[in-house]
């Protein structure tokens, strides 16, 4: 099949350096998604072609690369990126070039591009729903740490003020490299098991996430009064750090392995038997599924990869997704999702003690949410 009968399309998600956990659940789920399409025909009959590229973690190669896909490998369409710096590290690119990034990551909001359909979780989808539960279970003296850039200092901001709107306050603020070593995250679960905090958020990404939950227990923390809260921590990662260290922990998200519907059964045997029966899904793979579902029904709709056509096309778009139901906002190019809260078992597996009772408008600027806590979790 000749280029001119297919979609190309762009794949950017690192599957090596420090956050090649996630970006490679990112790129899997990606990639199943699209075989899927391919197998059952692809759109108006022709196929998904993906371009794939490895940016290795930093955000010059996802600069790079992306100025390479839009301009050398001729694609306008991009499925990519995790870190908020990488996304942010492209716009110029996709706005130059008239590119369209599907981005499918969980992150600080106060964003809006033209260029990007933001399919992952804005922060009243997850920040002020992990805020609001460790407040309301566990008090409100929270301890915040961070890798050094904009997620986590954004993420953090907002935690602040539903923190101190509820009476509450922030005994201790940290950021650390991004690759923090254990001598370094010693000294900080030192001093916040000094400070007492009644939570712990951590927004720690890449490998020292692994070295947090280890260090935490010899510090003589405890996870039934003091657990960590977590926007980020996927069953991959617990399989890793092990299950041991991460018992009693809390993580809000869209969707977990354990969640027990048709939809998430047949999406879980799909991914076990595309990657191993022993893999886990996770939010993730999900997100990253997602949207290209959410890209081929709008392809579908538009017939063309010419981005404003196809933007305007997703503007809408409902998908029955593992997760539940999503739609992407007619009014910001976010999507509606289904969030949860998950702790996590002596298994490694997330039991869901909280979730919303159906998919949640996006509201990436928090124009229109309170920061009042809620009662009920």
């Amino acid at each position: 099949m000749s280029v001119k009968e297919t979609w190309p399309v762009g794949i950017l998600f690192s599957r090596s350096g420090i956050v090649k956990i996630t970006e490679s659940e990112h790129f899997r789920g990606t990639a199943l998604a699209i075989e899927e399409i391919n197998t059952a025909g692809g759109i108006l009959g022709r196929e998904i072609a993906p371009i794939c590229y490895d940016p290795a973690s930093s955000v010059l190669e996802y600069r790079r690369l992306a100025d390479k896909l839009l301009t050398e490998d001729g694609v306008s369409i991009i499925f990519g990126c995790m870190t908020s710096a990488s996304r942010k590290a492209i716009v110029a690119a996709l706005e130059r070039r008239n590119g369209l990034l599907l981005y499918p990551a969980n992150y600080e909001g106060f964003e809006y591009s033209p260029n990007i359909i933001y399919t992952g979780a804005a922060p009243n989808q997850h920040t002020l729903q992990l805020g609001r539960f460790l407040i309301e279970k566990y008090g409100n003296d929270i301890a915040l740490v961070g890798s050094d850039y904009i997620f986590p200092r954004e993420t953090n901001r907002v935690l602040r003020y539903l923190v101190e709107s509820s009476g509450g306050r922030i005994v201790s603020e940290t950021y650390v490299p991004w690759d923090p070593d254990e001598i370094l995250l010693k000294r900080v679960l030192s001093e916040i098991a000094r400070d007492k905090p009644s939570a712990i958020v951590c927004t720690i990404i890449g490998r020292g996430v692994g070295n947090f939950y280890r260090i935490y227990r010899d510090e003589g923390l405890d996870p039934m009064s003091c657990p960590i809260g977590s926007l980020s921590l996927a069953e991959n990662q617990v399989q890793i750090i092990g299950r041991q260290f991460c018992a009693g922990h809390i993580t809000a998200a869209t969707y977990f392995d354990s969640l027990r519907t048709s939809s998430t059964e047949k999406f879980r045997e799909a991914f076990r038997r595309r990657f191993g029966e022993a893999e886990h899904t996770s939010v993730y793979s999900e997100s990253a599924y997602n949207q290209v579902y959410l890209f081929a029904a709008a392809l579908k709709r538009a017939g063309t990869l010419n981005p404003e056509q196809l933007t305007a096309a997703a503007r809408g778009i409902e998908l029955e997704a593992p997760q539940g139901k999503i739609t992407i906002d007619p009014d910001n190019n976010h999507t509606w999702l289904n969030p949860r809260i998950g702790m996590l078992n002596e298994e490694g597996h997330f039991d869901v003690v909280w979730q919303s009772s159906g998919p949640v408008k996006p509201d990436p600027y928090l124009v229109d949410h309170s920061f009042e806590p809620m009662n009920g979790y």
